[in-house]
């Protein structure tokens, strides 16, 4: 389909190690005079979720300073440029649980929030697991959570997690297992 917008100047109005946010001065597709901002994620955002052979998971808990709240989420994290995302998903998910997995499969791809940013996540579903040892970041103060799977959908079901990602991938998830 054909782009209704047209993007009169743009300009860069802050820049840091994660992220780009512009001002774009546009015509709307009726034809308005208009700001767009835009934010732009220099990593991709990248999930995990893990699942044992007795169909449980782990789930990690961490307090969010952009939302001043605690949450439970699937692991994840950001996916460099220099890297694939299934090599970031494998990173992640050693550094926030100490898994290693033997098994990986892409189960979707996401917009995190398509009207402001151009986010783009993966989230893979990672099984035959291994224990091994956490490599948290030195911003990272997580609990690490292993319960059954459908604790985690019910949590999901009840408003206790709210994470768009570990939403998808929990929602997704509990799909593919019942096929």
């Amino acid at each position: 389909m054909k782009n209704p917008w047209t993007t009169i100047s743009k300009k860069e109005v802050y820049d840091n190690p994660w992220i780009k946010v512009e001002e774009h001065q546009v015509i709307t597709p009726t034809n308005k005079q208009g700001i767009y901002g835009k934010v732009s994620f220099k990593n991709l955002a990248i999930g995990i979720l893990p699942l044992d052979e007795n169909e449980y998971t782990w789930l990690v808990g961490q307090y969010r300073y952009t939302l001043d709240e605690y949450t439970w989420e699937i692991p994840m994290g950001g996916g460099p440029a220099d890297q694939t995302s299934l090599e970031s998903a494998q990173r992640e998910l050693k550094e926030e649980t100490g898994l290693l997995a033997n098994e990986w499969t892409e189960i979707l791809k996401i917009h995190t929030s398509n009207s402001v940013t151009d986010e783009v996540g993966y989230v893979f579903m990672a099984r035959d697991l291994t224990q091994g040892e956490t490599e948290f970041d030195d911003t990272e103060d997580l609990k690490i959570r292993h319960l059954p799977f459908k604790e985690a959908y019910e949590m999901v079901l009840n408003g206790q997690i709210t994470d768009a990602i570990s939403m998808a991938a929990i929602l997704k998830t509990s799909i593919l297992l019942k096929k």
